[in-house]
C-alpha cells in the first residue's frame, strides 16, 4: 500500500462526514420551518414579528 491510498482514502471520509452534516443541517432546517410553520397557524406568533410600537 502507498501513501496515496491513505490519502485518498482520509480525503474520502472527509467528504463524506461533510455531506452527511451539510444533509443532516438541510433535513434539520426542514423540519424546524415545519415547526415554526404549524406554530404559527396555530396563532403563536414569533415576537419579532410584532410592530415596533407594540412594547409590552
Amino acid at each position: 500500500m502507498t501513501h496515496t491510498f491513505y490519502i485518498a482514502l482520509s480525503y474520502s471520509v472527509t467528504v463524506l462526514v461533510a455531506l452527511c452534516l451539510i444533509g443532516w443541517v438541510w433535513v434539520d432546517g426542514r423540519a424546524r420551518r415545519r415547526e415554526l410553520a404549524e406554530l404559527e397557524a396555530s396563532g403563536i406568533r414569533r415576537r419579532s414579528s410584532q410592530p415596533k410600537g407594540d412594547a409590552a
